[in-house]
């Protein structure tokens, strides 16, 4: 079984075996400087409803209303570290059981997202300190990216995911719906917004483990051919599409993007955007040019965010490596210098904190699992992880974005949303 490497630097995460000395120190008493620094900390975080607690037992209490929850402080070189490094210092701090929190998790994480709202000359000064270059996404580095995060084993993402392997958001028409339910009307609104009809030839980029151009060949009658970097998840689908019989139907290709060629009726990405790059937009939208037909329609799903910024400093590092959530300003990037039109976009933000809601749940529920396969610092660090984004989507900080275009001389475009929504 393969796996990721989440390992942690000296300088910024865990001690491997910290001495008997580190630890009598760390276990002292904090002194007033320290003490000065946790109120800084919080300041930092721009005075959140949540306690900052040192190892000692030392409180720095909300400013203002009741707290949320506790942020505790295990180590003094916690401590330091946090004010130094910012967000990779807290996702490695408590990956490696350095940071712990008391109360919710999501809902501290939440109001952590909302204070950093406020704009004063604290947060100022924390955004100035930990601010950073963009990754790039070239052929090479987006496949080691991909690596990174999807090759880590399939039998980790079964934990966890719906039966179908869907890790993208789901669409919860009823929100009383199963995750799978879910799932699969997801893959319907998005076939339902691309009219697709048999005999159509799909290129999709980015197939996850296979499960939408499954449901487009065996539902739709589609003929597909999907293209991913990830080795795992390409054997993965070739694998299922050959014992379950509709491989004469859906074509897995190991490969990028960039390499798609071909003539289709559609194309469609359902969450690669983000692993693209602004930098690339121009490019994606070159080769959905030069493949889609003159009457073709083209769907892209991805998360984005109202305001140009970098994705959290952790989650880039450590989980998504190159990833960029885009505003819809940018995206526009991929249509406008091809003559495409934008027929339909659509927000399905708390869509998503509902499918990390569920996710959530099961990775708990399978917590035991992934830490004798991966360890525990690596199951905190993947809980963390699908907390954050959970609280991300509620606090507005990302959102989901399904933007549906085609040929801006095409005169076939419905009428009306009916074939959507039967009315």
């Amino acid at each position: 079984m393969s796996s990721t490497n989440i390992g942690f630097s000296p300088d910024k995460g865990a001690d491997a075996a910290p001495s008997v000395a580190r630890r009598a120190a760390d276990s002292a008493p904090s002194r007033a400087h320290e003490r000065a620094a946790a109120r800084k900390l919080a300041q930092f975080m721009g005075q959140p409803r949540i306690t900052v607690r040192l190892w000692d037992g030392f409180a720095v209490p909300p400013v203002a209303g009741e707290s949320l929850g506790t942020i505790t402080l295990r180590t003094r070189a916690t401590l330091m570290r946090l004010l130094r490094y910012g967000d990779i210092a807290f996702g490695d701090e408590y990956a490696a059981g350095h940071v712990e929190i008391d109360g919710d998790l999501v809902t501290v994480l939440t109001e952590a997202y909302h204070a950093r709202e406020h704009n004063t000359p604290m947060t100022r000064l924390a955004s100035w300190l930990y601010r950073r270059k963009p990754q790039t996404n070239t052929l090479a580095g987006s496949r080691e990216h991909i690596h990174h995060h999807y090759n880590i084993s399939n039998d980790f993402y079964r934990l966890w995911l719906d039966s179908e392997m869907q890790y993208t958001c789901a669409y919860f028409s009823d929100p009383t719906m199963t995750l799978e339910a879910a799932q699969r009307a997801k893959m319907d609104h998005v076939c339902r917004k691309l009219q697709l009809k048999p005999g159509d030839r799909v290129a999709e980029a980015g197939c996850g483990w296979g499960g939408l151009a499954r449901h487009m060949a065996l539902n739709y009658g589609a003929q597909v051919t999907s293209w991913n970097i990830s080795a795992e998840q390409i054997r993965f689908a070739c694998n299922r599409a050959k014992s379950e019989g509709y491989d004469d139907r859906v074509h897995y290709v190991e490969d990028d993007y960039r390499n798609i060629s071909g003539e289709f009726d559609v194309f469609v990405s359902i969450g690669m955007l983000e692993h693209v790059g602004r930098q690339n937009y121009t490019a994606l939208g070159q080769v959905v040019n030069q493949c889609l037909g003159q009457q073709g329609r083209a769907l892209i799903h991805t998360i984005g965010r109202n305001h140009s910024q970098l994705m959290n400093a952790w989650i880039e590092k450590r989980i998504f490596p190159g990833a960029y959530p885009p505003t819809l300003r940018e995206m526009t990037d991929i249509v406008e210098p091809f003559g495409f039109s934008v027929l339909d976009i659509e927000n399905l933000r708390l869509h998503y904190a509902r499918t990390l809601e569920e996710w959530l749940q099961r990775f708990d529920a399978a917590s035991d699992s992934v830490g004798a396969q991966l360890g525990k610092e690596f199951e905190r660090t993947w809980r963390l992880y699908l907390a954050g984004s959970q609280a991300a989507f509620l606090a507005g900080k990302l959102q989901l974005f399904q933007m549906l275009f085609a040929r801006e001389r095409d005169n076939t475009i419905p009428w009306s949303r009916s074939h959507l929504y039967g009315n």
